[in-house]
């Protein structure tokens, strides 16, 4: 009954002090939309009418001394933001013309728009917004969290991946467990069918089978387990167990025809379409209601090194209706105020334009770690607000930097984790998330 309510396999149980919560959570589960590829900040979120002023123009050398880019010199001329800009709400944050559906709600968000990185390059830097490292093999924030305080879904994984948009540069290191137990995997749901593949028994083999099989196959386990003492020999039993159990549950959770025609008419057109940034997001909220701690939405294609107004248009076209109305539904279902909503890329993009005939590019943006804007709703934050400030041209912050390692310990701590505390010895030392950085965000706080 302990492991059932705390979450975790009774056969990996711990007594270590590390795990479970620290403080009262606020919040019971998260919902995190992250956006590979690196959103414009300067063309959503972070308006700078300067740069109009200045399009055409080099920055001045004391703004770009010292500056690395992946394509670009630091000389490059100013590109202007590509869209109008408009205040929204009593809270008066300003959006981008292509943000329509998120600008109505305006007021249950947290925009953050002095959030800034370490990496420049995708790859590492979606690993180190993921697990908190730029180096494959490190947990990821998802794994830490069912590790530290378990889920409260019996049938369903704790931690489950769902993707839209093409591929990610970080790969399934943004959802491994890394050298936690591998129980706290991210488990990656299609958004169509079985959610995973061979979920399902083939024709001939009946549950009583498959339950006899199954009991079989956990004794000899169970032996080899009390011979070896092997952490992965338990996971190996659960993970067969988790399989049966999904059997009734996943094809439940598949099944859209209970959801009513307004619900489907406020996440878009495509929320039936199979692998469908808008499907996910309603798949995401039916996943949070059965229970599940840690909810990650990938979705591709922000990556806009040529033609930034077109690209981000088409990505808005995807993304702003079924964002806006996750957060709708999960308001109007009582499950916001305890469900932690984050959505963000891995880094910013320049100020200056990327253009190069030899690439075939042309009004685009570079990479840009040093600012750049992500948002929270619900689990507790304080809502209605917009933190921190860049300078007039949108290239650093000038009040209230906010670190990635700072993000991960805020969401931690609305949780009931204090991230200096949630730890796991390997190779000889201790790890966390946030390795030795990381500040809760307190004017998040609610």
């Amino acid at each position: 009954m302990l492991a059932q309510e705390f979450g975790t396999n009774p056969l990996l149980a711990s007594k270590d002090p590390a795990r479970g919560f620290h403080h009262p959570a606020r919040a019971k589960r998260v919902i995190y939309l992250f956006m590979a590829g690196a959103p414009s900040q300067l063309d959503l979120f972070d308006h700078k009418p300067k740069l109009t002023e200045l399009e055409g123009k080099p920055l001045p050398p004391s703004v770009i001394a010292g500056q690395r880019y992946a394509f670009i010199q630091p000389n490059a001329a100013v590109l202007a933001p590509r869209f109008k800009f408009k205040k929204h709400g009593e809270s008066g944050a300003e959006f981008s013309e292509v943000l329509p559906h998120l600008a109505t709600v305006a007021d249950d968000l947290a925009i953050i728009r002095t959030v800034h990185t370490d990496q420049f390059n995708h790859s590492p830097a979606q690993l180190f917004v993921n697990t908190g490292s730029p180096i494959p093999g490190r947990p990821a924030m998802g794994s830490w969290l069912t590790y530290g305080i378990g889920s409260d879904a019996v049938d369903l994984p704790g931690f489950v991946v769902l993707k839209s948009g093409g591929n990610l540069s970080g790969g399934a290191a943004m959802w491994s467990s890394g050298f936690l137990p591998g129980e706290h995997q991210g488990v990656p749901f299609r958004s169509n069918g079985d959610p995973i593949l061979n979920v399902s028994n083939p024709p001939g083999i009946d549950r009583q089978t498959q339950r006899d099989t199954l009991d079989l196959i956990g004794k000899l386990n169970r032996q080899k387990l009390d011979q070896t003492g092997l952490n992965e020999i338990a996971t190996r039993i659960e993970s067969y167990e988790m399989a049966y159990r999904m059997q009734t549950r996943a094809p439940e959770l598949m099944d859209l025809d209970s959801e009513d025609a307004a619900t489907l008419s406020l996440y878009g057109t495509s929320a039936k379409d199979p692998g469908s940034f808008a499907k996910n997001c309603l798949l995401a909220r039916r996943l949070a209601e059965r229970g599940v701690r840690f909810i990650q939405l990938y979705h591709s294609g922000w990556d806009h090194h040529s033609n930034v107004a077109n690209g981000i248009k088409k990505q808005c076209q995807q993304t702003d209706q079924a964002c806006a109305a996750l957060i709708k539904d999960l308001k109007q279902r009582g499950m916001l105020e305890d469900t932690l909503v984050v959505w963000g890329g891995e880094f910013g993009r320049t100020p200056m334009v990327e253009a190069s005939a030899a690439l075939g590019r042309k009004l685009g943006r570079d990479h840009h770690p040093q600012a750049f804007t992500m948002w929270m709703a619900g689990g507790g934050i304080r809502n209605g607000q917009t933190l921190g400030k860049t300078d007039e041209l949108g290239f650093r912050p000038i009040d209230n930097p906010i670190h990635v390692h700072d993000i991960q310990a805020t969401i931690l701590h609305q949780l009931g984790i204090n991230h200096e505390k949630l730890t796991f010895t390997y190779a000889g030392r201790p790890f966390r998330l946030t390795d030795v950085h990381g500040d809760v965000i307190e004017p998040l706080i609610g």
